[in-house]
């Protein structure tokens, strides 16, 4: 039986625990240590993800990641009412230690219980915060899973991600020629001046219903009385449209070359990389199929919604596995608004207990 108040310690134990992206190693441990007592048998990749598994033919794979974004450090849960929350000068960690949290309540209570269950394998990755860096190089050798269920999206966990946008982000380099900016600026040719002449050529924000575009971060220059030689334009642009993606890249390529041509002298390089690809659910999808079904048997209604962000289901996918990305009670993800609500928590786990159990069949 999923135990309330054992969830809500679990997770206010896992948000106290520093992970940042890059740092989760205390994080991975923890993780380890649980299963273990579990009597699961567990591995780390060479890029440090955590699988684990029962050892038993045709698993399902259960998923979340362990690494929060910043601000992350000394996070102090608390419970008010039907919620926990940090102190506010920090994120809580919801996003996905709710869906790890989750997900171990269920393995804690199938334990417990006794009775059949589905054979499990589990995945825990590190650095999906900065690009899904770690479902991107893990060893999928260790992975037998047909079907994976991810618990990584906000809201209640009857929420399941319809679509997800295929990410690219640029870089745009531009060197200029640095001078004195008292002495003889006319010499100079000011590479922040050259950005923002492509930035304002570039698109912005919401497109389409389907489409963004992003600049994210612009870095050049060393001191105020020196004519800049040196810039980096750093930003992204997603869709669900190959149609629009490619005619952003030909976008950005026509800007380049216009002021290309307006500053000879320059030298502008750019660089386009697919982070993650997009996808759309189907009606026969086999995980989506699974995941209602599974949610029908705890009373709850499926909700399908698109996402523009992007998951380690996005990556699963692209290496054969059908993959559902469903909520896990977060909300406020990546503020220190960040909350997360208890009896949606529950949900989550019942959700992860019901996928065990042959109800779903």
């Amino acid at each position: 039986m999923i135990n309330r108040d054992r969830l809500v310690k679990t997770f206010c134990d896992l948000a106290s625990i520093d992970s940042p992206s890059g740092e989760e190693e205390e994080m991975a441990k923890e993780i380890i240590k649980r299963l273990e007592n579990l009597g699961f048998k567990t591995k780390r990749d060479s890029y440090g993800n955590v699988i684990a598994s029962d050892g038993r033919s045709d698993p399902i794979l259960l998923s979340a990641h362990l690494d929060t974004v910043e601000p992350g450090r000394g996070i102090k849960p608390s419970v008010e009412g039907d919620k926990i929350v940090s102190d506010g000068t920090t994120i809580l960690g919801g996003d996905c230690k709710a869906g790890v949290s989750a997900i171990l309540e269920a393995l804690e209570s199938v334990s417990e219980d006794g009775g059949d269950c589905r054979p499990v394998e589990l995945a825990f990755t590190r650095e999906e915060e900065i690009g899904l860096v770690g479902a991107r190089n893990l060893d999928f050798t260790l992975i037998t899973a047909k079907e994976a269920i991810v618990f990584d999206g906000e809201g209640p966990v009857s929420q399941i991600t319809a679509s997800s946008p295929t990410y690219i982000g640029f870089d745009i380099e531009i060197t200029g020629r640095a001078a004195h900016a008292g002495v003889e600026p006319e010499k100079g040719l000011s590479a922040i001046h050259i950005a923002a002449d492509i930035i304002s050529r570039l698109p912005q924000g919401r497109l389409d219903e389907n489409t963004t575009f992003n600049v994210g971060n612009i870095e050049g220059g060393t001191v105020r009385n020196a004519v800049p030689e040196n810039t980096t334009i750093r930003g992204e642009f997603r869709s669900t449209s190959l149609e629009s993606l490619d005619g952003l890249r030909v976008q950005i390529s026509d800007v380049l070359k216009e002021v290309q041509d307006l500053y000879p002298e320059a030298l502008l390089d750019d660089h386009l990389h697919t982070e993650f690809e997009t996808y759309t659910l189907t009606d026969d999808d086999p995980a989506t199929l699974r995941t209602k079904n599974a949610l029908a048997s705890i009373g709850l209604n499926p909700t399908m919604k698109p996402s523009g962000g992007g998951t380690d289901g996005n990556v699963f996918r692209l290496n054969g596995i059908s993959s559902v990305v469903v909520g896990m009670a977060d909300h406020g993800m990546h503020t220190v608004r960040e909350f997360v609500t208890i009896p949606d928590l529950v949900d989550a786990a019942h959700l992860c207990e019901a996928l065990l159990r042959d109800v779903v069949d």
